[in-house]
């Protein structure tokens, strides 16, 4: 599929470890790269690889000090035991049952779930377990309030509340009630609760409040509510009224079983517990992306870029790219990338051919090289040795992590290219590959190609895994209640509760 980046000293021992292709054989052909920060003037030899060219690089000495001066980029690289950005939070799942009868819970739930324009799965995991949490309060004996933000974009039968309150009474069968978020205290205190057991708020999108994440609309929406459930983790990167600044007035802040389970999908892509761990990258905006890169560079076995950071890659190389394709501000950022791909001896790689079409004719397509793109011709997929190497590549990984859109700049509705990798990760997932879908896209060409694809192998909301990446704390998890990371047997602790209890909290002093 792609041009194999390996280490300064032409040394082989990363594929040695990945064996993801047999021992190149060395030829007498040499060639001069273009001028680069990163190849230097120095040769590189041409290596052969059943149809695959490898840049054994020598020299580079350019790029090495360029390294040594800007170091910030090991800052982001977290090793096995420094991998633990997550709190251990508290969960409906373990929150005591008989707490829940009676009391006022507040659901923030996730409305690309409930609220899907195409007819609601019940078998999918991620609709079952959202349903799964409210259904579960219901039959605990609460009174549940429920609160998201919903568009048009997701649905285009959204209209109003009460259509929205109908159809999630649809999906969970049980009746749902609107209210306006104005009135939610004085309801709450006179006999209207009586009325029903589920509510449903406004549309908070329709609240500037909500992201100014504004403390007043945030004591608002808690007022009367003991305890607030959040189960919307496609929002857990933002700093909402109604994910954060609510947990401050409820008396108990927890996860709701589909949080739970996304909660369990990241840390699951963060683990390398299978090798060889290969990293396959679509989208662009690599400068932005440049700490999320530095962490799965750390701690994957190999990169290959399928979408316009491709691009970014190939210019840090030297290799012809077209200025049109070039991110601004994105060229030191891949060659940090790049160095720290060196430093582990992991290969980077990236298409080795396009198709493409005609600016002036856009019926009329063609497959070109990756580095030779003629004038008015426009990059829109993968060509397919690209895709013929890279399901080679993939043959012998163990796990693989797919985030982002196998899309170019210039590319339409559907990829063909996204088409053939779900097939052919479709195809390793049926051998117990351990296989994460990440993105959208990535996501709805996955399905097209398996109906029986497992949810768990999913997060369609790429921006939380990319902040994740990034090394931030998403705020939306920060602000749930904390739980022991382990079960405390308490009845063997204290066999005789009548027994009074003494806690030695030290002298106060130190020698």
């Amino acid at each position: 599929m792609c041009q194999l980046l390996n280490s300064v000293d032409g040394t082989l021992s990363l594929l040695n470890k990945l064996t993801f292709y047999a021992f190149p054989t060395k030829t007498s052909e040499f060639r001069h790269p273009k001028s680069s920060p990163y190849l230097g003037n120095k040769t590189a030899r041409r290596w052969r690889f059943r149809g695959v060219r490898l840049l054994s690089l020598q020299g580079g000495s350019e790029a090495a000090d360029h390294v040594k001066s800007s170091n910030k980029f090991k800052a982001n690289c977290c090793d096995e035991g420094e991998m633990e950005p997550f709190p251990h939070v508290q969960t409906l799942r373990k929150f005591p049952k008989e707490e829940l009868v009676g009391k006022v819970v507040m659901v923030r739930f996730d409305s690309t779930n409930l609220l899907r324009e195409e007819e609601q799965d019940q078998s999918s995991q991620s609709v079952s377990s959202a349903v799964f949490t409210i259904k579960y309060l219901h039959e605990a004996g609460a009174k549940i309030i429920l609160v998201s933000d919903w568009r048009k974009k997701t649905n285009s039968q959204l209209h109003d509340v009460e259509t929205v309150a109908d159809m999630i009474s649809s999906v969970i069968q049980h009746r749902v009630v609107t209210i306006k978020c104005d009135y939610s205290a004085v309801l709450l205190k006179m006999e209207v609760l009586k009325k029903a057991d589920i509510f449903l708020l406004e549309n908070l999108s329709e609240y500037k409040e909500e992201v100014a994440n504004n403390s007043k609309f945030a004591e608002l929406l808690s007022l009367g509510v003991d305890i607030f459930v959040n189960d919307s983790f496609s929002q857990s990167h933002k700093i909402l009224a109604s994910t954060v600044g609510i947990a401050r007035f409820c008396s108990a802040c927890i996860a709701g079983f589909h949080f739970e389970e996304s909660l369990c999908q990241l840390k699951k892509v963060a683990r390398t517990n299978k090798r060889p761990y290969v990293a396959i990258i679509g989208g662009g905006n690599l400068h932005d992306k440049a700490a999320a890169l530095h962490f799965l560079v750390s701690r994957c076995d190999g990169l290959v870029f399928v979408g316009m950071m491709s691009f970014q890659i190939m210019h840090a190389l030297g290799l012809s790219v077209p200025s049109y394709l070039v991110e601004p501000g994105a060229y030191k950022a891949a060659l940090d990338i790049i160095q720290i791909a060196h430093d582990r001896n992991i290969p980077i790689l990236h298409p080795m051919d396009f198709w493409c079409m005609n600016e002036h004719l856009p019926e009329k397509m063609g497959i070109f090289p990756s580095h030779h793109i003629l004038d008015g011709w426009l990059p829109v997929d993968l060509g397919p040795r690209s895709l013929d190497e890279l399901n080679s590549l993939l043959v012998k990984c163990k796990k693989i992590l797919w985030i982002g859109p196998v899309k170019f700049k210039f590319s339409g509705e559907c990829a063909d290219g996204a088409s053939k990798l779900a097939q052919a990760l479709n195809e390793l997932r049926q051998r117990n590959c351990d296989i994460t879908v990440v993105g959208n896209m990535a996501c709805q060409a996955m399905v097209m190609e398996s109906k029986s694809v497992l949810v768990n192998d999913m997060i369609e909301n790429a921006s939380v895994l990319w902040e994740f990446f990034k090394g931030r704390k998403l705020p939306g998890v920060m602000a749930l209640d904390r739980a022991y990371p382990f079960e405390i047997d308490w009845k063997s602790a204290y066999c005789n509760p009548a027994q009074p209890l003494v806690v030695d909290i030290g002298s106060g002093t130190s020698l």
